[in-house]
């Protein structure tokens, strides 16, 4: 990990504290509202870039890993979602509907480091990728529809152009600049040169996002502080209790420690920032839905480091095999 991965939540929280600063300036607010959807969809490309769309037929050779991780992710985890939003933000739908679309939308990118930090299965990890992101490009806009549709007002036309303008045109173009630059380059100049300066451009375009954002709705930030930190409490819940799943399952079902390390950052990670580019067209009238949605990457990136150092504290001892064929086949 460079330096802008290792201090990725150091450079979101001097950009939530430079944008509130900036957006107590006349005139400041307004620019900024202006350039989130720029920033996002950058970042967004960026990240695009990235994907190998190509292996979707691969991921399905572990059936039993990425099998129970899409279950997990786009059956468990809505529900789930659904459910702390009722434990825990009932008087705040607004906060609900951020937590539902933060919990529905499966990590594209970082969970693949937290995989390899605890010496995980990266290259399943990696096959698994392209299911993630095209399920929650389906799902995301039903999801939202039959879920928040009584929270908060949601136009079905507003949600499909918001899903169609941050997600499918940067996908698009993204497509298009990989396999224009592969052509021109080759492969191993775009995966050795092009590829790592991606991650870089990704979090200095999320963190300029969530800075214009902060500059843009300050005077919210600073009327409901405690609103916010509600979030932290259902987040948290979920990371501890889609661990204990995420043992239980790979328990039953064999796994490694590679799949089970593998299955953990895919089940738990979350993709925050596709959640908030759709947040930010969706829902123009609710600023805190994508407010809520920045509390992600704040509490997310801590969790997977110790998760991370669980996993390999794990594995220190010798606690899980690291063959597969060892545990009890029960599946």
């Amino acid at each position: 990990m460079n330096v802008l991965e290792k201090y990725q939540t150091v450079f979101v929280l001097a950009a939530i504290v430079g944008g509130l600063a900036l957006g107590q300036l006349e005139g400041v607010p307004a620019v900024a509202d202006a350039l989130i959807l720029p920033f996002l969809m950058v970042m967004l490309f960026g990240a695009f870039a990235g994907m190998p769309l190509s292996k979707l037929r691969s991921a399905f050779g572990n059936r039993r890993v990425a099998g129970s991780s899409l279950v997990v992710n786009f059956v468990w985890n809505p529900l789930f979602a659904v459910g702390l939003g009722a434990i825990f933000l009932r008087d705040h739908p607004a906060l609900w509907v951020g937590l539902l679309m933060l919990m529905v939308t499966p990590c594209t990118d970082w969970y693949l480091i937290f995989t390899d930090i605890a010496d995980g299965d990266v290259p399943l990890a990696t096959s698994i990728l392209p299911y993630n992101l095209v399920l929650q490009l389906i799902l995301l806009p039903v999801y939202l529809y039959v879920f928040a549709g009584e929270l908060v007002e949601l136009p079905l036309e507003l949600l499909l152009e918001s899903v169609a303008l941050v997600l499918i045109v940067p996908l698009v173009l993204a497509g298009i600049a990989r396999k224009g630059l592969i052509r021109w380059r080759g492969n191993r100049w775009f995966s050795r040169t092009f590829l790592p300066k991606l991650g870089p451009i990704q979090i200095v375009f999320l963190s300029l996002a969530i800075g214009a954002m902060f500059a843009s709705q300050g005077q919210e930030v600073v009327e409901n502080p405690g609103l916010l930190a509600l979030l932290a409490v259902p987040v948290i819940a979920f990371y501890a209790l889609n661990l204990v799943i995420g043992f239980g399952i790979g328990r039953v079902l064999s796994f490694s420690y590679g799949e089970m390390v593998c299955f953990n950052n895919t089940i738990l990670s979350r993709n925050s920032p596709t959640a908030l580019a759709i947040a930010v067209v969706a829902f123009p009238h609710e600023p805190l839905i994508p407010l809520a949605l920045v509390i992600g990457p704040l509490l997310e990136l801590p969790l997977l480091g110790l998760i991370a150092q669980i996993h390999t504290g794990i594995a220190d001892r010798d606690w899980w095999p690291a063959d597969s064929s060892i545990l009890p086949e029960r599946s």
